[in-house]
């Protein structure tokens, strides 16, 4: 079986380089071509020696995912479907604003948290993406999208782990990608334009800390144990305090000089005054010194079957204000794509749904050629 290349971070690239007889800097070649230039096309990379080139499409391939669907916002957010096979699709967002382009990135196809308000967790767990086909999300939303715009500088200047799936639950698929990412040689993206969201795999945020720490935000969503157990099942495991400690470790190493907490707001569930209150109590007192924060309140999507509604505009407000007096640094997002169902907490709903049809698959199988853009020759 060939390697897809895009499965490799540029040390991973020069061992396979290696490997095939060829010094360092052809894997470096090879990697600005692929990520730079968006080149799936072996015969394009004329910097390389003919014979490389020649000898590249019987061991490896650059494949990227089949597109099933694409849908833009009227606000102008763009969402993908991307076939992952067996049935299984993840959704990829790309949110257009004046100053920056973010683009929200799957881990896996599903997700085995579950929490309560999230419909991707409803969907359940099917499996882990790969390295390379978290990364094809991006090779693909940031070539398409500079063909699209008519440009050849960088689209996407910020990337959010906060798809389709738990990314610490994939830790050896999302470290080598978050690694391509921030290497200059492919995207150049800072580490603090960079953000991994987990609800709170304690170990893997400390190796995550050692490893590679980016901008960390963490899904709160309540300020006691009590209440995180029924939304946040994983908090049974890792409760609030080890959760916290976990983010007062992670702080001396972070870009930013904060944690972002991200809290959905649910009618009558976690957004009375009461919440607010003990929520400041525990972020101001926690370790004895507080946990350096920002808190991001997130107006609840909902999708069928959840048995939630979203907080009033009233209420988030009201709870807003009892952060701010109280000096926690607090912004409400602006719902983005919920005309597509690509808002927080919306990805997946009804993707099952999508792409468990047989026929459905099989008619996009049928185009891959096209969708892909690989040479037969390099594809496996």
């Amino acid at each position: 079986m060939t390697a897809n290349l895009l499965d490799f971070d540029l040390d991973g690239l020069a061992a396979f380089c290696e490997r095939l007889g060829e010094k360092r800097f052809r894997a470096t070649q090879l990697f600005r071509w692929i990520h730079q230039r968006g080149a799936s096309d072996f015969a394009q990379m004329t910097d390389l020696a003919r014979s490389l080139r020649d000898k590249l499409p019987s061991v490896c391939h650059i494949t990227p995912l089949p597109v099933l669907s694409r849908q833009q916002s009227s606000d102008g957010t763009i969402k993908w479907l991307f076939d992952v096979g067996d049935g299984n699709a993840v959704e990829t967002v790309f949110i257009p604003e004046a100053d920056r382009g973010t683009l929200c990135v799957s881990s896996q196809a599903g997700c085995a948290v579950g929490c309560r308000f999230c419909s991707t967790g409803h969907q359940g767990f099917s499996r882990n993406l790969s390295t390379g086909e978290i990364l094809a999300q991006l090779w693909y939303a940031e070539h398409h999208l500079r063909r699209q715009f008519g440009q050849n500088e960088r689209v996407i200047t910020n990337v959010v782990m906060m798809g389709m799936g738990e990314p610490l639950q994939n830790y050896s698929a999302l470290l080598p990608a978050l690694r391509v990412m921030l290497d200059d040689h492919a995207y150049g993206l800072s580490r603090r334009r960079v953000t991994v969201s987990t609800s709170g795999v304690v170990p893997v945020m400390d190796r995550l800390a050692q490893d590679l720490p980016v901008a960390l935000a963490v899904s709160l969503h309540a300020p006691n144990d009590a209440l995180r157990d029924g939304l946040v099942p994983l908090n049974k495991k890792y409760p609030l305090s080890e959760l916290l400690d976990a983010c007062l470790r992670y702080l001396p190493v972070a870009p930013r000089d904060f944690i972002t907490f991200e809290y959905c707001m649910l009618d009558g569930v976690n957004d009375q005054v009461e919440h607010a209150q003990a929520l400041v109590a525990l972020l101001q007192t926690h370790g004895g010194r507080g946990v350096s924060c920002k808190l991001n309140l997130i107006p609840f999507n909902p999708f069928p079957d959840s048995g939630l509604r979203c907080s009033s505009p009233a209420v988030v407000q009201r709870f807003a204000q009892v952060l701010l007096a109280a000096g926690v640094v607090t912004t409400v997002r602006k719902t983005r794509g919920d005309d597509i169902d690509a808002a927080c907490g919306q990805l997946a709903g009804d993707v099952l749904d999508r792409t468990n049809a047989a026929q459905r698959l099989a008619a996009v199988r049928q185009t891959e050629q096209a969708i892909r853009w690989v040479p037969r020759g390099g594809a496996t």
